[in-house]
């Protein structure tokens, strides 16, 4: 009886983790099969798993055009950058709060938190950001979001389990504060180290407001923000296209070309998303790891 039961939950168990892959998988399958389907194809709202009329002319049209290259560059730079500087900026805040010593420690603990509570507004920061030189910089994509006080109590809480006496021993050696950060606080805390840079990287790659509302040099903006330009600018003409082939019209854009408006936002969606996907397998390990140790002090 046991057995049947088991076999039972075993069967409800692993058809609702079936059903729950999928739900999670088919937008991806959706948009990969749209984005390799042949425009006038796609416009027929016909494609569900395979694409129809494969080709690859939406990626070869996106990677031929300029402007989404020097997006994707902004976006990967800005990627980079800003999360190298914010995990090394706030792991540092955060083991200078573990410091007993620290004058005005409970002071600078609610100082970064006030952020958190109250906000100034859009039209506040954008005055801000202007008065600081950051409207149509690069540097509006980095220096705003150095800090997090989320991250940094993790990492507070992280630094706060590591052995003391492991820093006595560094400074009986010669090692002052820094060298301590550098040489014992950093390898021992590669784990919550990694899942705050997938945070804050995952928070680059996707933001397009900042490049929206604090950005309107073209040259500057990243491809998420492009990305939402053209699923906005696109969509009229691709309803219009739509229209013309259901009624039989030929148009322009459907004879003179494999792509339309909607297959290639599909193809940039595709891009602007896969080198997440790539990335994650590898830092979820460090990503489960480092919640645990990070958020609960033993």
């Amino acid at each position: 009886m046991r057995i049947r039961k088991w076999s039972l939950f075993s069967i409800i168990n692993y058809s609702l983790l079936a059903l729950f892959a999928f739900t999670t998988l088919y937008p991806f399958i959706y948009i990969l099969a749209y984005s390799l389907s042949d425009g006038v194809e796609a416009m027929k709202n016909t494609i569900y798993f395979l694409p129809k009329g494969f080709t690859f002319e939406n990626y070869i049209t996106i990677f031929k055009d300029t402007k989404f290259l020097g997006a994707y560059q902004i976006t990967i730079l800005r990627t980079l950058i800003g999360t190298v500087l914010h995990v090394f900026l706030s792991a540092l805040f955060a083991y200078a709060l573990t410091r007993k010593n620290l004058p005005g420690r409970s002071f600078f603990t609610f100082f970064i938190f006030i952020p958190t509570l109250f906000s100034g507004g859009l039209i506040p920061t954008f005055v801000l950001y202007r008065d600081l030189g950051l409207i149509n910089s690069f540097w509006v994509y980095v220096i705003p979001f150095l800090y997090s006080f989320f991250h940094i109590i993790i990492l507070r809480t992280f630094f706060q389990q590591i052995p003391s006496s492991l820093e006595e021993s560094a400074k009986m050696d010669g090692c002052g504060d820094f060298q301590i950060f550098m040489r014992i606080i950093m390898p021992l805390s590669i784990p919550v180290l990694a899942t705050i840079g997938l945070f804050n990287g995952v928070f680059h790659w996707n933001d397009w407001f900042t490049g929206t509302y604090f950005v309107t040099s073209k040259e500057l903006l990243p491809v998420q923000t492009l990305l939402n330009n053209l699923l906005n600018e696109s969509q009229a003409l691709a309803d219009a296209a739509k229209r013309a082939s259901e009624i039989g019209t030929s148009t322009g854009l459907v004879n003179a070309s494999q792509t339309t408006p909607e297959s290639l936002r599909m193809a940039t969606l595709m891009i602007a998303t896969l080198p997440i996907l790539c990335l994650y397998p590898f830092l979820q390990k460090y990503f489960v790891k480092g919640v645990m140790i990070g958020s609960i002090k033993g």
